[in-house]
């Protein structure tokens, strides 16, 4: 094992036990690199790898920010991992997007039996955001992500919703360059602005089938019609 898999070990174990929680710090590097029997540059190594994962944040200087503090952001790691795979080609956007409406689907069926859950509240204020006059393209998209994320949210799975926001940030650029090849934008957000108000009353109305046929096919019409327009890879 590598010196710097040893510290991710250790402190999984940790985790794992008990004796680190989210808010809490790590020990320092020096006391790390002793009890573990590896240098500091490999602590620093580590945590470089757990920084990326979500899993810590690090501060400079004094005060309660300073150190190595456990977080929680399990979509910021997934989402740094699928942005790079995505940046080798060899992860297809078709799948991501299969997965979605796989995530989607489930998720409005479960959120329609809460209709009024407060994440439904939420989305209908990110939709009457959506309908502002002149709103430009990239702040169109990061409202509709949230809308997405908010309606996963709903449905109460944390490990869904942490893959849905990690697939709305590692995808977002893509959609972006996606948009700016569609032959009439305005027209598109129309349809689907639309197609969002469409599935959030189903989901208000209890109908749980019908709010997820009508995401899945909000979700693969879209991936349809950009791709017609996008040059492959």
């Amino acid at each position: 094992m590598s010196g710097y898999a040893a510290v991710l070990r250790h402190v999984e174990a940790e985790l794992a036990a008990g004796r680190l929680t989210v808010g809490a710090q790590l020990p320092a590097e020096r006391r790390l690199a002793e009890d573990l029997g590896v240098s500091r540059p490999t602590v620093r190594e580590a945590i470089r790898v757990l920084q990326a994962l979500g899993v810590v944040r690090s501060g400079v200087g004094s005060g309660p920010d300073a150190g190595t503090t456990v977080i929680a952001d399990p979509a910021g790691g997934i989402a740094a991992a699928l942005r790079l795979h995505l940046a080798t080609r060899r992860l297809p956007m078709a799948d991501l997007v299969a997965t979605r409406a796989l995530i989607e689907g489930a998720a409005v069926r479960a959120a329609a039996r809460a209709p009024g859950h407060p994440d439904l509240d939420l989305a209908e204020d990110l939709l009457a955001r959506m309908d502002e006059p002149g709103i430009d393209a990239d702040t169109y998209h990061q409202l509709d992500a949230d809308f997405h994320v908010a309606l996963t949210r709903a449905a109460g799975n944390a490990v869904n919703t942490a893959v849905m926001t990690a697939l709305r940030d590692a995808i977002h650029h893509t959609v972006l360059h996606a948009v700016a090849s569609l032959p009439d934008w305005p027209r598109t957000a129309a349809r689907l602005r639309r197609e969002h108000r469409a599935v959030l009353r189903a989901v208000r109305a209890g109908d749980g089938e019908r709010a997820a046929a009508l995401v899945v096919r909000h979700i693969e019409g879209f991936h349809r019609e950009w791709t017609r327009h996008v040059s492959p890879g």
